[in-house]
């Protein structure tokens, strides 16, 4: 009986991008709980690893689908992580790009409105400029490029939906992955200086790079704390591009002299970056216990993930 008095008070969470750096994340941390029933969500056959979860096979352009599924689910809590983050494709394949970042999130937000469901949206730095930072939750957004546009148009919709709701906005999210072949700026300067390459690193674009693992604990936090409103989810070091290559050199003990500082007028790039953005997280370490770890921390839980993941 006592079984299922606990199978009947927990939240069920569904998440969406289970498959993605920030879903297997968010799968794994909500499954140390006791507290939620997890439903994992992706495009295609399961790529997470582990048990004690129910995967469902979603693509979230399609309205029907996903009116059906969530339908069959009732879920306490949507936690959309999914999107379209590539921004140079975004900016060549805009249709796609607005699938994915807007109408997805318009037929999701529906749903959660008929479950009544806390909508969780995790956005990006993007939005804004990138005239300056670090930024709190309550700047001015002017996106520079088409996925920006398209993430302040997500926004848009989440912040005039009939249901509770919250937006975790973060910054160059890194990290280690089951069965994802997508590089980070760490294993790239780490990589290249093994292999004893000369790398150009842009020391004009400033970020506060985020663990995934601390992305994923900020947006269980809100989950938990059934936080409402706009919340800056990021680490806590601002650096520019060019200061991570060489704290990344450091940590490994590689040969910083293969990293040549360049600014970002020499890169040719479908897509604009914003030079300055970065978060002020004063907000979600008040309301929401937010720690996340410093850079070079992050570095060490990435460099015995590496270790793991060899073994």
């Amino acid at each position: 009986m006592a079984t299922a008095t606990l199978m009947t008070s927990r939240k069920k969470v569904f998440i969406t991008g289970a498959n993605g750096l920030l879903g297997q994340k968010l799968v794994a941390q909500l499954l140390e709980k006791e507290t939620f029933q997890v439903f994992a969500s992706g495009k295609g056959e399961c790529r997470l690893p582990g048990k004690g979860f129910e995967y469902v096979s979603l693509d979230i352009i399609d309205p029907a689908a996903v009116e059906k599924t969530l339908g069959e689910i009732s879920p306490d809590i949507i936690i959309h992580g999914a999107a379209m983050t590539n921004v140079d494709q975004c900016e060549l394949n805009q249709e796609a790009c607005y699938d994915a970042n807007v109408n997805a999130t318009a037929y999701l937000i529906k749903a959660a409105e008929k479950a009544q469901a806390h909508f969780i949206f995790v956005s990006t730095d993007f939005i804004f400029s990138g005239e300056e930072g670090p930024l709190d939750e309550n700047a001015v957004a002017a996106p520079v490029n088409y996925y920006g546009e398209t993430k302040l148009e997500g926004e848009q919709l989440v912040m005039a939906c009939k249901t509770k709701w919250s937006i975790a906005r973060t910054v160059l999210v890194f990290g280690i992955a089951h069965d994802m072949s997508r590089t980070n700026i760490i294993l790239w300067v780490k990589s290249s200086l093994e292999a004893g390459k000369e790398i150009q690193v842009v020391d004009d674009q400033f970020r506060t790079p985020t663990l995934a693992e601390d992305l994923a604990a900020g947006c269980i936090l809100i989950a938990e704390k059934e936080a409402e409103g706009i919340f800056n989810i990021c680490g806590p070091d601002y650096l520019s591009a060019y200061e991570m290559a060489n704290i990344t050199a450091d940590y490994f003990g590689l040969n910083k002299d293969l990293i040549k500082r360049a600014d970002s007028s020499t890169f040719s790039q479908p897509a604009k970056r914003p030079l300055k953005t970065g978060f002020i997280i004063t907000k979600a370490q008040k309301e929401l216990g937010f720690e996340p770890k410093t850079f070079r921390m992050a570095i060490g839980i990435l460099a015995k993930q590496i270790i793991l993941a060899r073994a």
